[in-house]
């Protein structure tokens, strides 16, 4: 499962980023997107076994 927080967060970011370029009129609903994302992948190891 770590592996898999460890490959999943620089695509969330990159994801995100290409958004913000997009459309950067949504730059603060991408960002709470990200920051709740990468909450949950950060802590989804802890309550999954």
């Amino acid at each position: 499962m770590y592996l898999q927080s460890v490959l999943l967060q620089p695509i969330v970011a990159l994801l995100a980023g290409i958004l913000i370029l997009v459309m950067p009129q949504l730059l603060n609903f991408i960002v709470a997107i990200y920051l709740i994302a990468i909450g949950v992948i950060g802590l989804a190891p802890h309550f999954i076994h």
